[in-house]
């Protein structure tokens, strides 16, 4: 039981539950364990021809009495230990859910969604099996066989007991035997439901891609042959718990039909009453179950020991950026920032992304970045929000290291427009006003989204602010999802706004009224733009070429023009192409 060890804190929480709902079971269990006796009566009593209709009537009250606790009773340890159970998944989903959400970025770019998906879904599926359902069959195992037993001796027969019980130790034997193979069978079948959820989620994110390259032929057989994998590892689990029902039967019936035999030549020679024969009997298919529920609780435990692993697994992986232990207390951000002889390669490579930059982008001041596909732009303030740390160097915001900041005051100080303008599939205006925990007004709501440009759009859907949007913001064309994002980081009023080639899906007309827009706002705060074409960075206090990680090129548009380097190969070609385009 020792990957059960990370509920430690849950079980303390609700030990009482599991206690009171473990009581119940037992009362049930001693309840069931009367009616033997009272079938062993009435046997001897009808044998003996001592029984009247009365007697009968009398005698089937009881066992409809008995019925009556029974089921008062396993209504009551259903609810304290099978709802404790889904009490537990809840925790263990949201205790999931919230360590994923602590984890640092690179721990997503290194981890499949489907994958992730299968661990807050069939694992913790698993684990609640083991530890409700699981707790119930292992109780009832214990004691009903127990109790069963001394029944069996104390009310009948040594010997007859002790030849019923001779296969038994088969049993045991078996079930450690097919337990490991459960184990480890199980552990396969989660990776590969894991492998064919991921390849599910990852076919309908991009299924336009599929479509307009006409794939779906190829993207079917990937997914048959994930979806045989998972089958044949569902089907060799299957076959090894296939045999626990089959051999628990055949060894119960080999102690019937002992008990049978020697059961019947005691009775034959009066040693034992017909009634205590029946009564026994009784209790022998009492026994039946546990020695199944042996089985089931193995095959639980095992497999829910197995998805414990892998949650287990999660649990430990600790965020590779964290708070230090002396942050500052400051709260606020002026917004001066500066970069001293940073350099930063990712893990696992020996390739500098960026080499030894040294900027400095004073508050209230615009940096614009260009640069080829690759040549590290967006890396760069991915460091800045330390979404990524340096290897190498410092970034200082006014003045400070930002390792000094907590990572919510770094954060919330800075509006970030990524590049693949992430919506959720939620309405409009809750995806702009994100950045708030309470609701905020619709005046600042379309404030921030008339400096963006995106308002009339808006207003053209019949539902307005209120419009849902699918998945990733699917309902929006690639401009309107680059403007409702740019609106979301606008409204959050940050004193550092980075907009990371996020005009790219507009016309340079729309790009020209969304700069103007915000010339009054980029005047009072840190803006850092990155772009591809020149005429979204031109008017920037300060431009920077990057290629292969280093500043080649640094100063103003005209100065950069008059160097005769990369920024004017670039600026002349965007000029060439805009002349073609509008012949």
């Amino acid at each position: 039981m020792g990957s059960f060890k990370t509920l430690k804190s849950f079980f303390l929480k609700h030990k009482w539950k599991y206690v009171l709902g473990i009581i119940w079971l037992i009362i049930v269990d001693v309840i069931q364990l009367i009616v033997p006796q009272i079938l062993k009566k009435v046997t001897d009593l009808l044998e003996n021809n001592m029984i009247n209709i009365s007697g009968l009537l009398k005698y089937s009250f009881y066992i409809i009495l008995t019925g009556i606790f029974i089921g008062i009773g396993r209504y009551f340890w259903r609810i304290y230990i099978m709802g404790t159970s889904r009490k537990l998944e809840y925790y263990i989903r949201n205790k999931l859910f919230k360590h994923l959400q602590s984890l640092s970025t690179n721990y997503f770019n290194k981890h499949k969604t489907g994958d992730l998906m299968a661990h807050a879904t069939n694992d913790i599926n698993a684990i609640r099996m083991a530890l409700g359902p699981g707790i119930v069959m292992i109780t009832d195992a214990i004691f009903i066989t127990i109790a069963a037993l001394i029944m069996m001796i104390k009310t009948t027969n040594l010997k007859l007991s002790l030849l019923a019980l001779l296969p038994l130790p088969f049993l045991a034997f078996l079930i450690g035997k097919l337990g490991k193979l459960i184990h480890k069978r199980f552990k396969l079948v989660q990776e590969s439901f894991s492998n064919l959820s991921d390849k599910a989620q990852e076919n309908f994110a991009g299924i336009r891609v599929v479509k307009s390259y006409v794939q779906e032929k190829k993207e079917i057989e990937k997914f048959t042959e994930a979806n045989q994998y998972n089958f044949d590892m569902n089907m060799n689990q299957i076959k090894i718990q296939g045999l626990f029902e089959p051999l628990v039967r055949f060894i119960s019936g080999l102690s019937f039909l002992i008990v049978i035999w020697y059961g019947g030549i005691l009775v034959i020679s009066g040693d034992i009453t017909l009634g205590e024969f029946v009564a026994f009997n009784s209790y022998l298919t009492l026994l039946v179950w546990p020695m199944m529920a042996i089985g089931w609780v193995i095959n639980l435990l095992q497999r829910g020991a197995a998805s414990m692993d892998r949650i287990n697994k999660i649990l430990s992986e600790k965020p590779e950026i964290i708070d230090s232990e002396s942050t500052s207390s400051k709260s606020i951000i002026d917004g001066n920032i500066e970069f001293k002889n940073v350099s930063y390669k990712y893990l696992n490579t020996n390739k500098y992304v960026l080499k030894n930059i040294n900027l400095k982008i004073p508050k209230g001041s615009t940096l614009g970045i260009v640069g080829k596909t690759g040549s590290g732009k967006t890396t760069l303030v991915n460091l800045l929000l330390r979404l990524y740390d340096i290897n190498e160097g410092e970034i200082l915001i006014d003045g400070l290291d930002i390792k000094d900041y907590t990572l919510k005051t770094l954060r919330e100080n800075i509006g970030y427009v990524a590049q693949d303008n992430f919506l959720f599939s939620n309405t409009l205006k809750e995806n702009i006003s994100f950045a708030y925990e309470n609701e905020i007004s619709a005046t600042e709501i379309e404030k921030a989204t008339k400096m963006t440009e995106v308002f009339d759009n808006i207003m053209d859907f019949p539902n307005k602010f209120d419009t849902f949007l699918g998945e990733r913001g699917i309902t929006l064309s690639g401009g309107q999802r680059q403007r409702t994002a740019m609106a979301r980081a606008i409204i959050k009023d940050p004193n550092i706004l980075i907009l990371d080639d996020s005009l790219s899906a507009v016309d340079t007309q729309t790009e020209e009224k969304i700069l103007n827009n915000l010339k009054d706002t980029m005047d009072k705060k840190t803006t850092i733009i990155i772009a591809h074409r020149i005429s979204t960075v031109k008017d920037s206090d300060k431009i920077i070429v990057l290629d292969e990680g280093n500043i080649v090129e640094k100063g103003k548009h005209n100065e950069l023009l008059e160097n005769n380097g990369i920024y004017r190969d670039i600026y002349e070609k965007q000029l060439l192409e805009e002349k073609l385009k509008n012949k």
